[in-house]
């Protein structure tokens, strides 16, 4: 049985059947018990499981991820509430340096299986300490699995492989994303790591969107099929582990790229897809690889800015016109 759910509404669904079935799940952060959280992600959590399960921190990013990391080293299985990605960077020793590394610097002798939870993206006038995108820099930490669903369905399954992951995982939602419906299994189930969807098929040119920029990059597609142009959007769900094969595969077919991420452009996750073709792909390619993605410099507050700041479908249809004319 399916039902139609928001976004937040199956991350909770997902917290909840963990919650349930394994007595080690807890879940920590700021505002998150009474009070549901500041995306309101863990209400009603608070009232069926109590404050030993869901518990409420004081304001302290670093404390509370080294607990967590503490603890999971210890046998529990943490879900960590970080709130806003930009809230990382107080704690960013814990995470690196001590979540990313443990396993390795103990010979495999210690598991630390703990969920990161946090938000990015360009939204309603947060400005520059609120709405980064900084998902490239924990791909660049290894040791650390990197996760951003695109819809209520791929929300509940990869979150609930997060939690039963034995390492590390960052499971990166954007703010955009909350109130989306889709449908998605009342029961529990699960998405592997490292399968990409294939969420339109097309001929001329592959489309390689990550998170929120997987809806501007339908649009694109729908509007490019009006101009006899047919793009295969590909939503690669986990950044670590990525689905290589499914995204060469799609290029050998149409011989174009286009990636969207609304990362920052230099070093971002769209330079890592284009080089990834680039050398897998390279004689294969009839046109040079497009990357749309956000400026090297902080989010503007002014809402104008924002606007020409994020970049949308038209900015991904743009790119695809460029890389289909081959210039």
């Amino acid at each position: 049985m399916t039902a139609e759910m928001t976004y937040r509404e199956a991350l909770i669904a997902a917290k909840r059947d963990a919650l349930g079935a394994d007595p080690s799940v807890v879940v920590l952060g700021e505002d998150i018990g009474a009070y549901g959280g500041t995306f309101a992600v863990t209400q009603g959590l608070f009232e069926e499981f109590g404050p030993d399960r869901i518990i409420d921190t004081p304001i302290s990013e670093s404390g509370f991820t080294g607990a967590a990391v503490g603890a999971a080293l210890t046998g529990l299985r943490p879900i960590v509430e970080l709130k806003f990605i930009d809230f990382t960077l107080v704690a960013m020793d814990q995470l690196v340096n001590q979540a990313a590394k443990v396993h390795f610097m103990m010979g495999g002798q210690g598991k630390v299986p703990v969920v990161f939870m946090v938000a990015i993206g360009v939204t309603r006038g947060a400005a520059a300490q609120h709405s980064q995108s900084l998902h490239a820099w924990f791909v660049h930490a290894p040791g650390l699995k990197v996760v951003m669903p695109s819809t209520p369905h791929d929300a509940k399954g990869l979150l609930a492989s997060a939690i039963k992951d034995d390492g590390p995982v960052m499971f990166i939602a954007h703010k955009l994303l909350f109130g989306r419906k889709g449908p998605v299994p009342e029961a529990a189930f699960s998405i592997p790591f490292g399968e990409a969807a294939i969420r339109r098929r097309g001929k001329d040119v592959t489309v390689v969107a990550t998170s929120y920029m997987v809806e501007h990059a339908l649009k694109a597609a729908e509007e490019l099929d009006a101009d006899g142009i047919e793009a295969e959007v590909i939503d690669p769900r986990t950044i670590v582990p990525l689905d290589s094969e499914s995204i060469l595969e799609s290029v050998r077919k149409t011989n174009r790229l286009v990636v969207a991420d609304e990362g920052h452009l230099p070093c971002g996750v769209g330079a890592e897809v284009a080089a990834l073709a680039q050398k897998e792909a390279f004689d294969y390619l009839d046109a040079p690889i497009e990357r749309v993605g956000t400026p090297a410099s902080p989010v503007p507050f002014s809402e104008p800015l924002e606007n020409t700041y994020a970049p949308g479908a038209d900015e991904i249809r743009a790119a695809v016109q460029r890389t289909m004319e081959g210039l």
